[in-house]
């Protein structure tokens, strides 16, 4: 059964072309003789279900340290060849095939389609992170359905606007002090927010009615963008006054009086809960980049730093150097051109300044060509030999060289 799902042309051998290129998804398998079902490519989940083979991109990520937010992001710009942000339908092929999953050509399209949740044709950050993450875990599931019960007042199984009015407080929102919207129109648009993430999957319109399904979906959203479980909690409470202590003294509000003093992310009353967001500070002028590298750095400090940030993201020997000049080289040519490399460098999070790129990509291009070829690439990540291989090449030549000509 297993020869026959390899035996592609059902010749009654298998040949290296018909074997590696199953094996690496480049041939639709055959269906199995017998009837069972087959387990995909190099072990892979079975057939087309999107569910099983989300699974297995996610373990695989997972294996690469992309378990948390920060590793999953840094995947996803890796991905994104031209920065847009999102990955089309080639960007996410080729990604696939750089993390050597063995997915078959229908199987990539099976789960391009999966991760596409909007059908707009491209995959966004947000779409590939819930993806990924999946569902809430039972700690956070039983937190938000608290909430929920505690919203839905009358106990009919959704949350409408008679069950928010006295819940979500909209008198201090600015468009309805201007008298541009009532108080009523607000809170629709407070329950639209829930109804939305939920919409886009199935293609429904808001009615201002949040169903539990809803209600988990958006925090489920939510969850994706956590990775710690306590925070998580805290931002609940928080929300929704879900404990004695966090409810003493304090009323929910949907929108700020004006005469508060605190900026609204730093509020215990941020009822959509989600985390304050921080910036980080822009490197100042001869200060070092982001992974700490100065501004007026030699050549061969930043030939340096490249080679530890590089060996740091786990490409110390010559399969995970190769795996990285592969995922730099976006057009499969066999070298990196400027783009590319600069591409690569920002990927890796080298923390170079934009002069510095320009200076690296110099040095790596050692035949002047404005191309880096993977020996010249493999050459300067791994730097000059040690002292010791130096030392026995050098017995080698005496032997060779016998008389003493040099």
């Amino acid at each position: 059964m297993l020869f026959s799902i390899y035996d592609v042309d059902g010749s009654g051998g298998i040949d290296y072309k018909e074997f590696s290129g199953v094996v690496f998804g480049k041939i639709q398998a055959a269906a199995p003789k017998g009837g069972a079902s087959t387990a995909g490519p190099s072990g892979g989940a079975g057939g087309n279900d999107p569910e099983a083979l989300a699974i297995k991109l996610k373990e695989k990520l997972a294996t690469r340290g992309a378990r948390g937010i920060i590793g999953l992001q840094r995947q996803f710009k890796i991905m994104d060849d031209d920065n847009s942000k999102s990955l089309n339908k080639y960007e996410f092929s080729k990604a696939m095939n750089d993390f050597m999953l063995g997915f078959n050509q229908g199987q990539v399209g099976a789960l391009f389609d999966y991760f596409d949740v909007d059908g707009n044709g491209t995959v966004s950050y947000d779409e590939f992170l819930r993806s990924i993450r999946g569902p809430m875990n039972m700690a956070r599931k039983k937190i938000v359905a608290q909430a929920f019960k505690k919203l839905d007042k009358d106990g009919n199984g959704w949350i409408d606007i008679n069950d928010v009015r006295g819940v979500y407080k909209a008198d201090k929102h600015p468009d309805v002090k201007s008298g541009k919207k009532t108080e009523d129109q607000i809170l629709q648009e407070f329950l639209e927010t829930f109804e939305t993430a939920h919409a886009m999957r199935n293609n429904d319109a808001p009615n201002y009615v949040v169903t539990k399904e809803e209600f988990d979906e958006y925090y489920n959203n939510i969850s994706c963008s956590i990775d710690d479980d306590m925070y998580f909690m805290t931002m609940m409470n928080n929300a929704w006054k879900l404990t004695e202590e966090s409810r003493k003294g304090m009323g929910t509000k949907g929108w700020s009086a004006d005469n508060t003093s605190q900026p609204r992310a730093k509020q215990d009353n941020n009822i959509f809960g989600r985390p304050p967001v921080t910036k980080s500070k822009p490197p100042g002028a001869g200060g070092a980049a982001e992974g700490g590298i100065a501004q007026n750095a030699t050549e061969a400090q930043i030939l340096t730093h490249i080679q530890k940030k590089i060996a740091a993201r786990g490409a110390r020997g010559i399969s995970g150097i190769g795996k990285k000049f592969k995922i730099a080289d976006d057009n499969n040519n066999k070298t990196l051109d400027k783009e590319e490399f600069k591409k690569a460098m920002h990927d890796f999070r080298i923390g170079l300044h934009p002069n510095q790129t320009g200076i690296a990509f110099d040095i790596f291009d050692r035949d002047g060509s404005g191309e880096i070829s993977y020996d010249e690439f493999l050459r300067s990540i791994r730097g000059e030999m040690n002292a010791g291989r130096v030392a026995i090449c050098k017995k080698a030549y005496a032997i060779m060289d016998s008389d003493k000509s040099g």
